[in-house]
């Protein structure tokens, strides 16, 4: 039987924590909505169990193992510091990994309803992140490449969801065209998140309180993180956040609006067929993703320094 076949419950989990860390086992275990490659369990007050669900490539735990004790202690936000490795076994052939708990409501499921602090917040976040990663440093995998080289993604989503944007689509594809034509980026390559959306940061009294899920963790172009800025935060705030990041060139921010679109794209299509053969499906992405949308078109570019 594949991790696929497998039902992740509460009994599979402690069952887990019985066979490899049994003093964690009769903690309280509590089962957390969300995630789609991965599923999450709250342990006790403290700490988290993540299970693989469909993701089957272990490199993504390995990494967050490896380097998110190191990213963490510089970070202005809580991310999830890895404690404990859980490893394949018979009874589930796949990573788990028991990491700190970063207390919030996903983005997904609650509001930010201060605007502008967010905005300062995601801000600092990312300029404390994106500083020059080492050699060794996890590589690109294609979330930061440059827009051109996701061109086929980027046709792939927009035809899927060409109904349900109606006449924006032509606007969307002009944002496409200008990320695609915008120089690369000429830096060294800084770490990067990869996958800032709302299933991945919590809030907490009205502003983002952390940040999760650091699996497509890698070294590039910072232009992947900056999309945020319109994929999270609320109506007239993304000058805010490029304001006070004060780093990103032109080029930079007509990547990162791109990226936005593309990623608000794949919120669309994830909301209207999340019964696809992904399990519980997302539909609360669906509205996330138009949101981030109409955020990209409307907002006219940020300054740039």
């Amino acid at each position: 039987m594949s991790g696929i076949d497998i039902e992740i419950t509460a009994d599979l989990i402690r069952d887990l924590l019985r066979d490899q860390h049994p003093d964690l086992a009769e903690l309280p275990l509590r089962e957390v909505q969300g995630g789609w490659g991965n599923q999450m369990g709250r342990l006790g007050d403290e700490l988290a169990v993540r299970i693989q669900r469909m993701d089957t490539d272990p490199d993504h735990q390995l990494k967050e193992r490896r380097w998110l004790p190191l990213l963490a202690p510089r970070l202005p936000l809580p991310v999830p510091v890895p404690v404990r490795g859980g490893a394949p076994c018979a009874r589930f052939p796949k990573m788990w990994t028991v990491m700190t708990w970063v207390p919030g409501l996903p983005l997904d499921h609650g509001s930010i309803t201060r605007g502008e602090h967010a905005a300062h917040t995601l801000a600092a976040f990312l300029r404390a992140l994106h500083v020059p990663a080492p050699a060794d440093a996890p590589a690109d995998t294609g979330r930061g490449a440059h827009p051109k080289d996701s061109t086929a993604a980027f046709d792939r989503f927009h035809d899927a969801v060409a109904e349900a944007i109606g006449p924006r689509a032509a606007q969307v594809r002009a944002v496409w065209d200008d990320a695609v034509a915008a120089p690369a980026w000429e830096g060294p390559p800084v770490w990067v998140h990869g996958d800032l959306h709302p299933a991945n940061v919590v809030v907490a009294d009205g502003t983002l309180a952390g940040v999760v899920d650091f699996g497509d963790l890698f070294a590039g172009d910072p232009a992947s993180d900056l999309a945020a800025a319109w994929v999270l935060l609320p109506a007239g705030t993304a000058a805010h956040c490029f304001t006070a990041y004060a780093r990103a060139d032109q080029a930079t921010v007509r990547r990162a609006r791109g990226l936005a679109a593309l990623k608000s794209l794949f919120l669309i299509l994830m909301g209207q067929n999340g019964d696809r053969g992904l399990p519980g499906g997302k539909p609360a992405w669906g509205p996330a993703g138009r949101a981030a949308l109409e955020r990209v078109l409307d907002e006219p570019p940020p300054p740039t320094p």
